[in-house]
């Protein structure tokens, strides 16, 4: 299988990373903004096409693209993509509004291609564990308390570089959250945001808090800082019937901080690698794939909702 990457930087690398690891795929053409340290990293990891315009790595012999472009992008370069006949992973988030989420959900039901979303935390050992557990009704999920903090209050991207665009605490990082809790927790029914001070040359907020609640009547509180100057990532503390758990990205420890072994026989550790993996799959096995762009749809839902709230 032959994949074009568009985006290499902080997390495109990591992608390059877990594909390299999966029998039969090669990346084949790499796409940024820059050409010249675009070429640089084509050149690492071995890469024999680089470019800045994503209709000429469309134009190479590739069977499938992943995106991790700026946000504001996301959407139209999925439904470019699939325009030219090739399945596509949209990093996370798949738009940054309803109406373009639904469109590429469209495309996709249109040209019955593969269209992935990179909701990784479907994918993390650390949730999949607990998914587990709750499929087979060995626990189910109380309350969530999630953590997401950053101190970003310039434009830098995770590896300290100057970005070209602006991140967002709603429409990317809470997300995450909003998907995992009700892939874990069921459909959500209720939700509710606040934020905090606009900053001034970012013309974002900089902390926001969320409320979520699930059909089941578990419930799911997220902390959201750009502000936030002490340990840096997104921690979720899972209160359960049966058990307590926190999930640090692929880790996972009890309640009172006892590791729990997550080697059961998966193929990596590494829940981006793991998704690239699910990507590769369905495509070759026909299927739809975990975080399908329609399985995602109902998390852009709630964050509609939210926008809303929080433009009252």
């Amino acid at each position: 299988m032959k994949i074009a990457l568009a985006g290499p930087g902080a997390f495109g690398e990591k992608h390059l990373d877990g594909l390299k690891l999966i029998d039969g795929v090669e990346v084949v053409s790499l796409v940024g903004r820059r050409l010249e340290p675009t070429q640089a990293i084509a050149a690492k990891y071995g890469i024999g096409h680089a470019c800045t315009d994503l209709a000429e790595a469309l134009a190479q012999d590739v069977d499938a693209v992943i995106l991790c472009t700026p946000t504001q992008m996301h959407a139209a370069q999925a439904i470019q993509c699939m325009n030219a006949g090739k399945h596509v992973q949209v990093e996370i988030p798949l738009a940054d509004s309803l109406a373009d989420a639904e469109a590429v959900l469209a495309k996709q039901q249109a040209t019955g291609l593969t269209c992935m979303v990179g909701h990784t935390r479907r994918f993390n050992p650390s949730h999949q564990y607990l998914h587990a557990k709750f499929a087979t009704g060995e626990a189910s999920v109380q309350q969530m308390d999630v953590q997401t903090y950053f101190f970003r209050r310039q434009n830098m991207n995770a590896k300290g570089e100057a970005r070209s665009w602006t991140d967002h605490l709603l429409w990317h990082h809470a997300a995450h959250t909003v998907d995992l809790f009700a892939y874990q927790a069921g459909p959500i029914v209720a939700a509710n945001a606040i934020e905090g001070p606009i900053h001034p040359e970012l013309g974002i907020a900089m902390d926001m808090s969320i409320q979520l609640k699930a059909q089941s009547g578990a419930i799911c509180t997220l902390s959201l800082s750009f502000n936030n100057d002490g340990p840096l990532g997104t921690f979720f503390r899972y209160i359960c019937d049966n058990g307590t758990w926190i999930a640090r990205y692929d880790d996972l420890v009890t309640g009172r901080e006892e590791p729990v072994d997550l080697t059961g026989g998966a193929a990596s550790a590494n829940g981006i690698e793991l998704q690239d993996r699910e990507f590769v799959a369905a495509i070759r096995e026909g299927r739809e794939p975990n975080s399908s762009v329609a399985q995602v749809l109902p998390c852009y839902v709630i964050l509609d909702q939210l926008e809303q709230q929080l433009a009252l």
